[in-house]
């Protein structure tokens, strides 16, 4: 957990009426999201029917916050203002325990020591009062 930041410079993802679960459990510093009733096929991102049983039931369920990284890339390019400071940054794909997958930055490890496979551990970053970004570091 960090301290929030009062200067954040980065876009800030402005939750829908789909996605406002997944955005109030990372406030709360929990992984939340969508799993079918039916069929039991967590989901992300959210959508009102499954995509393996096409059911419309659903709920709103706890995720471990366990994944392993599926593949990332550095990136020297600063494409927005917000990142000039931390270039070269990761975006790293992490394929989650229950299956979807969440593209993020990993933190609390060097650009070179990320390779695929590695095991990881959902952790927030708090950025204001009313948002938290979901981050991922290196399970020890």
């Amino acid at each position: 957990m960090s301290e929030p930041n009062v200067e954040y410079q980065k876009p800030i993802p402005v939750p829908d009426e789909a996605s406002r679960p997944f955005f109030e459990g990372m406030k709360n510093h929990e992984l939340v999201l969508m799993r079918c009733t039916n069929c039991r096929r967590w989901r992300l991102p959210s959508a009102q029917r499954c995509p393996e049983c096409w059911s419309l039931d659903w709920t709103w369920e706890n995720a471990s916050g366990r994944g392993t990284v599926y593949t990332f890339a550095v990136m020297h390019h600063v494409l927005h203002p917000g990142f000039a400071g931390e270039a070269p940054y990761n975006v790293t794909v992490v394929a989650l325990e229950e299956g979807p997958r969440y593209q993020t930055n990993l933190v609390g490890i060097s650009n070179k020591d990320i390779h695929v496979g590695l095991t990881v551990l959902a952790t927030y970053e708090d950025i204001n009062e009313e948002t938290s970004l979901l981050k991922f570091r290196p399970a020890t």
